[in-house]
């Protein structure tokens, strides 16, 4: 089989490619390039489940970042185990075409208790005071303190959060090169998030994306100069494209002033009782699966949602076959947002009683996605200086809580999430093998394919 590399350069579009992407423009003018038709929703999880399996959500169980899991009654985003994908990947048929391939998978989802070969994935320490300690899980384990020993740890505080940068993108790439020369694997999957965090932000505006763009570029360009001494294949494919919004939608404040969200009291503050629930939202950037506990309510639940502001559109169990989201994990209606709005997980109607983990980076309890994470509260006076002064304190040992998110969902300027809106905003796929694409339009189910005729040239 031939060397491959996918690399992933999450919110790349035709539109972003330019001055600011030299490298980019010159591999895509070597090569060929076409626009990925992506699945709904277009989130990362679920499209690089699509991208591994060949199949629809409906078909490998990947319905958003999270879902609601109905037997435990609670709403779980960001899960690891590789055993949550219900159709076999890519990796395992092409170990099956040829015993001798190996494959590495750095950094995208669903990374534990795989069937790769080798593995880096984020896995932070969470010890019982408190703090959270940035660390990976690897596959085989002695790799976890090889990289950490020689790139120092993962910049976790650099992946998500107010504090993103370009270095999460740089460390997983050098680990990427890392594990390429100790193991050689045949197949590797590098996940570059750097344009997520910049494009969520502002939106697809040049002028203030320039310098992500520029430092994006030049990490690819790195990626393919060394790949290219490897005499690797090289795809570069995107997940989504991220357009302009400037309208949050609180679907789950909308149910609850119709008596329909359940919370319960904790000291003071409410969280979301999603079990008692007539039904509540679970957001997932422009997309939102809809559980409805009371099925005699579904109908009454859909014309709610219908006649909110900013909903396009919602989807029942014929919209969803439609969709290719017909799987149980789905909710009983799904929510689809209008171009230039999103959905916030907000449930609470007064700020004061919002829970703690609401101003603070929470991905695991939050029952939504919430890109107001990547924002510090305008409010505070010094911002910076409070985050410091809470590190010291973690630092000495103290109990902490770094509630420094603002709850100001308009901050936000980028979304994704629907299928295309725009040629130029779709996610965009690069190879310099032109023979192996005979198309300017892609599905997003036909990426399995691709990555195997890269590797047998079949």
């Amino acid at each position: 089989m031939r060397k491959t590399v996918i690399l992933n350069a999450v919110g790349l579009t035709p539109g972003l490619l330019g001055p600011s992407t030299p490298r980019l423009c010159t591999f895509a003018e070597q090569g060929k390039r076409a626009s990925i038709s992506t699945v709904l929703p277009a989130v990362t999880c679920s499209v690089q489940a699509t991208f591994l399996t060949g199949r629809y959500p409906k078909e490998h169980g990947i319905v958003g970042n999270g879902w609601y899991f109905r037997d435990e009654g609670e709403v779980k985003f960001w899960r690891q185990s590789n055993a949550l994908i219900q159709k076999p990947k890519v990796w395992e048929t092409a170990r099956s075409l040829d015993p001798t391939f190996t494959c590495a998978n750095l950094f995208w989802w669903f990374n534990m208790y795989s069937s790769v070969d080798y593995a880096v994935t984020p896995r932070p320490l969470y010890p019982a005071d408190g703090r959270k300690i940035p660390d990976i899980y690897t596959r085989p384990a002695d790799l976890r303190f090889a990289l950490q020993k020689e790139l120092d740890p993962f910049p976790l505080f650099s992946f998500w959060g107010p504090n993103t940068s370009i270095s999460a993108s740089t460390w997983i790439a050098e680990a990427a090169e890392r594990v390429d020369r100790r193991y050689d694997p045949t197949l590797t999957l590098i996940y570059l998030p750097h344009l997520d965090y910049c494009l969520q932000r502002f939106g697809p505006v040049q002028d203030s994306i320039a310098q992500d763009l520029r430092e994006l570029d030049a990490l690819c360009g790195h990626l393919i100069d060394y790949y290219g001494t490897r005499d690797a294949r090289i795809m570069i494919v995107s997940e989504y494209g991220i357009i302009p919004v400037s309208r949050p939608v609180h679907l789950n404040r909308e149910l609850r002033k119709h008596g329909m969200i359940a919370v319960r009291q904790e000291l003071g503050r409410e969280l979301l009782d999603a079990g008692a629930s007539v039904a509540f939202a679970v957001a997932d950037h422009q997309v939102a699966h809809v559980y409805v506990n009371d099925p005699a309510r579904v109908h009454e639940v859909c014309t709610l949602l219908q006649a909110t502001a900013g909903v396009a559109q919602v989807l029942d169990d014929e919209g969803k076959r439609e969709a290719h989201l017909d799987h149980p994990r789905a909710g009983e209606l799904v929510a689809i947002a209008e171009p230039s709005a999103w959905f916030t997980y907000y449930y609470w109607l007064d700020d004061a009683l919002a829970p703690d983990y609401a101003r603070t980076v929470d991905i695991h309890r939050k029952p939504g996605y919430d890109p107001v994470e990547l924002f510090l509260d305008p409010q505070l006076k010094a911002p910076r200086v409070k985050v410091a002064w809470t590190l010291l304190k973690a630092h000495l040992g103290f109990r902490y809580l770094m509630d420094v998110i603002p709850l100001d969902a308009s901050l936000v300027r980028g979304s994704h999430g629907l299928i295309n809106p725009s040629p130029e905003d779709s996610p965009i796929l690069l190879t310099q093998e032109p023979h192996l694409l005979d198309a300017t339009t892609i599905g997003a189910t036909d990426i399995y394919e691709l990555i195997l005729r890269h590797l047998t040239n079949l």
